[in-house]
C-alpha cells in the first residue's frame, strides 16, 4: 500500500511537471493546491503519508519551499496534528510574511496551549511582522480562553487601526469572545456597525444576551433577525426558546412551538429538547410529557431528551414521577450519564428525601458511574442539605482530583450545620494545595467568621476580596457586610455597602436587616425609605421594614406598608403577612393582628406562630392555647417557636407549673430538644415567680453553656426577689461574658443595696470605673398622632413635659390607692456614674 502511494503521488507530480509548459511559479501555485486536499483536520493516516510524499518530491527536486509552498507544507502538518514537522519547516520559512505565524499561532489555539499562542502573536510584532486579517480571529480566541479582556481589547484597537474590524470574520471573534465574557455591550456595539451578519453571528449575540440573563434583548433581536433577510436556523430556536424558559414566557414559548411547526424545524433534536424544558420549566408538564411521548414513538429518545424531561419533573417536586422515568429510561437500554443522576440531587435537600439520595449513589457505585466533579459536588451537596455530615465527609476524602468547586461545597455545607471551625479548616486545606479561592469560595467561608465571631479572619478574607477586585460582585459584598454586622461592626457593613457600585434587592435587604437586628430600627426605616427609588420590594425587606416598625414602634408607617402590600404583588406573601401579624402584635394592635391571620388564604408554621405568639405577648394566655390546638388540627405540627410562644404566655400569666409542662412536653411528646432561648423563658418563668434557686438548678442541668442572656434573666429574678448569693454568681459569669454591659453592673449594685451590702456596691462601682463602663441612658418612646415621642430617665426636653410629669403624678397616686407595690428603693444610685 505505502508503495502503491508513493508512486501515486510521484505520478501526480510527474505529470504535473512534464504534460504542461508551465513556468516555476505555476508548477508551486499547483503543488500548492495539491497539499491543500491533504490538509484536513483529524486525517486518516493515508492522507498524512500521502501528504509526507508530495513533502518529499519538493525537497527531492529542489523546488523553492520558503514562500507560499512552505506555508502550505506548514498548515498541512499543523492541521495533521503533526506539530514536531510543523516547527522544523516554521524556522525554515521566511518569516516576514504573516502566513507562518498565523499557523503557528492557529496550530497552539487548536492544541489548547492558549499562552503559548499569544507568546507567538507578540514574537511576531517582535520580528516586524505586519498582522493580517488571518491573524486576528485565532488570538482573540486564546485571549478568551485565557479570561485575558484587558488583552483583548488591546488587540481590538490594533484591529481598528489596521481597518480590520468589519471583517467579517475578525468582527464575528470579537463579538463571540466579549459576548462569552460578560461584555455584551461591546459585543452589540461591535454587532451594530457589521455591515454583513450571517445566522452564525446572530446565535453569537443572542447566546451572549441570553448567557447574561438579558431575555428581554433575546426576544427583540431575534424579532429584528426575523425582519432581516437572514434565516433563524435550530441554534437560533433553541437560544430563544431558553429565554422563555428563564422568564417562564409559557405564551411566546407556544407561539415559536407553532411557528416551528410551520417552519418543519420541530424535528430538531435541540429544538424539541428545549421545547420540552420550556413546557417543564412553565409546569406545563401534561405538554411536555406529550412532546416526550411524541418523540418516544419515533424512536429518536437520547439521553439528552431523557435529562430534560426527568429534570423537569425533578424541579416540579414530582421526585416520584422523576424516579419512575429513571427506572424507565434504564429498562429502555439507555443508560444514565452523570448529568442524569445529578440532576437528581440538589432537589433532595431534606433528610426525608436522603433515601432517594441513598439510592442513585448505590446505583453510581453498582455500575461504575464516572464520578466528574459535577457529580461529586452533587453528592456532597446533598448529603450536608440532608444532614449527613460524614456521608459528605466520605465522598470528599475519597475524592482524588478535588478542585475548588468540591471545596465550596464542603464549606457552605459545613456553615449551614452550623459546623464553622470545620468550614474554615477546608478553607486552609484548599490554600495549602495551591487552590485559589474564587468570589463563591470568599462569599461561602465569611458566614463562618460571622459564626464564630472570628473580626480578624473576615477582614483578611475581605482583603484577599480587595487584592482580587471581587468587591463589586453583589454576593460577595453582601456577604462582607452580614459578616461585618454579626461581627457586631455595623460601621464596618454599612462602609461596604455605601461603596458597593451596584446593588441588588439581597443587598438592601441584608443592610437593612443588620439595622435591624443590631438595634437600630430607625436607620433601617430611612435605608427602606431610599431603597424604594431604586431597587424592588420583595417580601424580605417588606418584613424587615415590618419587624423595624415593631420595635420603634411606628404603627402608622406599618399601617402604609401594609396598604403598599395590599396594592401590589406581595398581598398573598405568607412571610410578609406573618411580619405584618407580629408588626401588629407589638405595636399594640391585637385587633388589626388578627384579621391579617383570619384573611390569609394560605397558612403555614411561620403564620400560626405569629399569631401564637401575639396572643402569648399580650397575656391572652387561653386564646394562645386555643389557636396552639387548632394549629395541630389543621395537620401543622409545632416547632420549637410555638414552643418558645407557649412557655412565654405562661411567663406573662405567672403559671409556672404550666409553663413547665410544656417545656417538658415539646422534649418528650414532640421530640424537639430546647434551645437557649427555651432555657432563657422557662429561666425567667420560675424567677418572676421567686423560685430562683430552682431556675439556678434548670441552668446547672443544661446540656450546653449558658449564655448572656440566660444568666442576665437569672440576675433580674434576683433583683426582684432580693437573693444576694445569686446575683452574685450569676454577674460573675457576665462580668467575664460581656464585661462592657453596664446594665449588669447596676442590677447587681441594686441587689447589693437593697440587701444593705454598700461595700460590695462600691466594689461594683469601682469595677466599672477601672474597666471604663459608662451607664448607658435607657429611652422609652410612644407613637401620638403618626409621631414618635422619645424619652429618657428624668427627660425635660419634651415641650410639654410639665403636663407630662402632672399626670405621671396623679397616676402614682392612684397606683398607691389601689394598693399597687413600686420598688423604688436606691434608684438614684448610679445617677452620678
Amino acid at each position: 500500500m505505502y508503495q502503491n502511494n508513493t508512486f501515486s503521488s510521484h505520478m501526480r507530480f510527474s505529470q504535473i511537471a512534464s504534460s504542461f509548459q508551465y513556468t516555476k511559479e505555476d508548477i508551486i501555485s499547483k503543488l500548492a493546491s495539491v497539499l491543500q486536499s491533504c490538509s484536513h483536520p483529524n486525517p486518516d493516516t493515508q492522507v498524512i503519508q500521502q501528504g509526507q510524499q508530495l513533502h518529499a518530491q519538493i525537497i527531492v527536486n529542489g523546488i523553492n519551499h520558503v514562500g507560499l509552498l512552505g506555508s502550505r507544507l506548514l498548515g498541512m502538518y499543523i492541521l495533521c496534528g503533526r506539530f514536531t514537522d510543523a516547527k522544523s519547516i516554521f524556522h525554515k520559512l521566511d518569516l516576514f510574511y504573516a502566513s507562518p505565524w498565523n499557523w503557528m499561532i492557529r496550530g497552539f489555539t487548536m492544541m489548547g496551549c492558549f499562552d503559548s499562542a499569544i507568546l507567538v502573536y507578540f514574537k511576531m510584532l517582535g520580528y516586524g511582522t505586519s498582522p493580517d486579517k488571518y491573524t486576528f480571529p485565532y488570538v482573540i480566541k486564546a485571549s478568551g480562553k485565557l479570561g485575558a479582556i484587558g488583552l483583548a481589547k488591546s488587540v481590538h484597537h490594533t484591529i481598528q487601526m489596521m481597518g480590520f474590524e468589519m471583517d467579517v470574520y475578525v468582527g464575528s471573534s470579537l463579538i463571540k469572545l466579549y459576548a462569552e465574557n460578560g461584555c455584551i455591550d461591546d459585543a452589540r456595539h461591535l454587532f451594530d456597525k457589521l455591515p454583513q451578519r450571517d445566522d452564525v453571528l446572530w446565535n453569537v449575540i443572542l447566546n451572549g444576551y441570553l448567557k447574561h440573563g438579558d431575555s428581554k434583548h433575546v426576544l427583540l433581536l431575534f424579532n429584528q433577525m426575523r425582519s432581516s433577510k437572514t434565516r433563524p436556523g435550530p441554534v437560533t430556536y433553541a437560544c430563544v426558546l431558553s429565554a422563555c424558559a428563564s422568564d417562564a414566557n409559557i405564551k411566546l414559548g407556544t407561539q415559536i412551538h407553532g411557528l416551528l411547526v410551520k417552519c418543519g424545524q420541530v424535528v430538531d433534536p435541540q429544538v424539541l429538547n428545549t421545547l420540552i424544558a420550556v413546557y417543564a420549566k412553565c409546569q406545563w408538564l401534561f405538554d411536555a410529557r406529550e412532546l416526550f411521548s411524541s418523540i418516544q414513538e419515533a424512536g429518536s429518545v437520547g439521553s439528552v431528551t431523557w435529562n430534560v424531561i426527568i429534570s423537569g419533573h425533578v424541579q416540579n417536586g414530582l421526585m416520584s414521577d422523576a424516579l419512575d422515568l429513571l427506572r424507565e429510561m434504564i429498562s429502555v437500554g439507555t443508560k444514565p450519564d452523570t448529568i442524569t443522576l445529578a440532576s437528581f440531587l440538589p432537589s433532595l435537600s431534606e433528610s426525608a428525601s436522603i433515601n432517594h439520595g441513598k439510592e442513585i449513589h448505590s446505583y453510581i457505585l453498582r455500575q461504575n458511574v464516572h464520578l466528574d466533579v459535577f457529580l461529586k459536588n452533587a453528592l456532597i451537596d446533598m448529603y450536608l442539605k440532608c444532614r449527613e455530615v460524614q456521608m459528605a465527609h466520605n465522598v470528599f476524602t475519597c475524592s482524588t482530583d478535588i478542585d475548588i468547586v468540591i471545596c465550596t461545597a464542603m464549606i457552605s455545607g459545613y456553615v449551614l450545620n452550623g459546623m464553622n471551625f470545620d468550614a474554615l479548616e477546608i478553607f486552609r486545606f484548599l490554600l495549602t494545595k495551591k487552590m485559589r479561592p474564587n468570589a463563591v469560595t470568599l462569599s461561602s467561608s465569611l458566614p463562618a467568621c460571622a459564626g464564630l465571631a472570628a473580626l480578624k479572619l473576615g477582614k483578611e478574607l475581605h482583603g484577599q476580596i480587595l487584592k482580587n477586585a471581587l468587591e463589586g460582585r453583589c454576593h460577595v459584598g453582601t456577604a462582607v457586610m452580614d459578616m461585618y454586622a454579626k461581627c457586631g461592626r455595623l460601621d464596618l457593613a454599612h462602609q461596604v455597602f455605601v461603596k458597593m457600585s451596584e446593588r441588588d434587592s439581597v443587598c438592601w435587604n441584608s443592610m437593612i436587616t443588620s439595622f435591624c437586628q443590631n438595634g437600630q430600627p430607625g436607620e433601617a426605616i430611612d435605608l427602606f425609605r431610599e431603597m424604594g427609588s431604586v431597587a424592588k420590594y420583595d417580601s424580605v425587606s417588606i418584613s424587615a421594614a415590618l419587624s423595624a416598625c415593631a420595635n420603634l414602634p411606628l404603627l402608622g408607617y406599618g399601617k402604609a406598608i401594609h396598604g403598599f402590600m395590599t396594592r401590589g404583588a406581595l398581598k398573598t406573601d405568607l412571610y410578609a403577612e406573618s411580619a405584618l401579624i407580629d408588626m401588629y402584635a407589638k405595636c399594640g394592635n391585637l385587633e388589626s393582628a388578627r384579621n391579617v391571620f383570619n384573611i390569609m388564604q394560605v397558612k403555614n408554621e411561620v403564620s400560626w406562630n405569629s399569631i401564637i405568639s401575639a396572643y402569648g405577648n399580650h397575656g391572652h394566655l387561653q386564646d394562645c392555647l386555643s389557636l396552639f390546638h387548632q394549629m395541630k388540627e389543621h395537620g401543622f405540627q409545632p416547632d420549637h417557636v410555638t414552643f418558645l410562644a407557649i412557655i412565654s404566655a405562661c411567663d406573662h400569666a405567672g403559671l409556672v407549673d404550666d409553663g413547665h409542662h410544656y417545656f417538658e412536653s415539646m422534649t418528650n411528646d414532640y421530640g424537639i430538644a430546647p434551645r437557649m432561648e427555651h432555657y432563657t423563658c422557662i429561666i425567667d418563668l420560675f424567677g418572676r415567680a421567686g423560685r430562683v434557686n430552682e431556675a439556678y438548678e434548670i441552668i446547672k442541668s443544661m446540656p450546653f453553656d449558658p449564655d448572656a442572656g440566660v444568666w442576665g434573666t437569672l440576675l433580674g429574678a434576683c433583683r426582684v426577689h432580693g437573693n444576694v448569693e445569686l446575683a452574685e454568681t450569676a454577674s460573675s459569669h457576665l462580668f467575664e461574658m460581656d464585661p462592657t454591659n453596664s446594665g449588669y453592673y447596676v442590677l447587681l449594685s441594686n441587689v447589693q443595696a437593697d440587701a444593705g451590702k454598700w461595700e460590695g456596691v462600691n466594689e461594683t462601682r469601682n469595677m466599672m470605673k477601672l474597666r471604663g463602663v459608662e451607664k448607658v441612658p435607657g429611652y422609652s418612646w410612644i407613637e401620638v398622632n403618626s409621631e414618635t415621642h422619645v424619652f429618657g430617665a428624668a427627660d425635660t426636653c419634651n415641650l410639654k413635659s410639665g403636663e407630662i410629669y402632672s399626670l405621671l403624678k396623679n397616676i402614682l397616686l392612684v397606683m398607691k390607692d389601689k394598693v399597687y407595690v413600686t420598688v423604688e428603693k436606691h434608684h438614684e444610685i448610679f445617677v452620678k456614674l
